[in-house]
């Protein structure tokens, strides 16, 4: 973790109710924290409650300020809800351990998988989705037919939509193969179905559409159906990117 990510431990101790910010920093200088196994002296150390292990006299710290931010590989067919209305998968269904109050960053359609993102922080699901943010979305796709330049080039010129202007933000042809097109397409838009319109304005079926990367955080190999814990660096970059200051966490 960079020096300027995270939280000041003493302001996390503090903020958890094991006294002021100065007896705090007592307990780090006696040796009495750890982190993740280990023991902390110096001040400056900097934690992300939710993500590392906190320990006082060998006892859990309950960081009531805490946040985790989770990425699932979304399966084919899994509704983005926490909350059953039919008889169909929904994304909680996946998360047996999740904390209280998770909320999905955006949605994917049930047609389409990969990388979404979850947190127990409603400012930062907030800031992640809003339009102001710009925060780009990448997908592989593959279309039926074979896309042209020239649809290339519409995409990314932009398109009427029955509700409204909409473009992507860069398309590239990865490759061809029976009658199919497989494209990466970045985009910031986040409206419904968004990508599968657009397709659909230029002549072409979405075939399959998997979400690989959601601003800084990428897919890789988390399994399909499989969640993890984001790290210190990727949840600090995702604060960045939604406009947010990770101090704020633990007033």
């Amino acid at each position: 973790m960079n020096s300027d990510e995270g939280i000041r431990l003493q302001k996390v101790l503090a903020a958890a109710g094991l006294g002021s910010r100065r007896s705090c920093e007592d307990l780090i200088s006696q040796g009495r924290v750890t982190v993740n196994g280990k023991k902390v002296n110096e001040q400056g150390k900097r934690v992300i409650p939710g993500v590392d292990q906190i320990l006082v006299d060998g006892e859990p710290v309950a960081a009531t300020s805490g946040f985790i931010v989770l990425a699932l590989n979304k399966p084919v067919g899994v509704v983005t809800s926490m909350k059953r209305e039919d008889k169909r998968s929904i994304v909680s269904d996946y998360l047996p351990d999740k904390p209280d109050r998770l909320f999905h960053v955006g949605r994917l359609d049930a047609d389409t998988e990969g990388l979404l993102l979850m947190t127990n922080d409603g400012d930062l699901a907030h800031g992640l989705t809003h339009p102001s943010s710009e925060v780009s979305k990448i997908y592989l796709a593959r279309l039926k037919g074979f896309v042209t330049k020239n649809e290339i080039d519409q995409l990314m010129q932009g398109i009427n939509l029955s509700d409204g202007f909409a473009r992507a933000d860069k398309v590239k042809i990865i490759g061809t193969s029976q009658g199919e097109t497989a494209l990466e397409i970045s985009i910031h838009e986040g409206r419904n179905r968004i990508i599968r319109r657009l397709a659909e304005a230029i002549g072409h079926e979405v075939i399959q559409l998997v979400r690989v990367q959601f601003g800084p955080i990428k897919l890789g190999d988390l399994k399909v159906g499989k969640t993890r814990v984001l790290g210190h660096t990727e949840v600090a970059s995702l604060y960045k990117s939604a406009g947010l200051n990770l101090e704020k966490v633990a007033q």
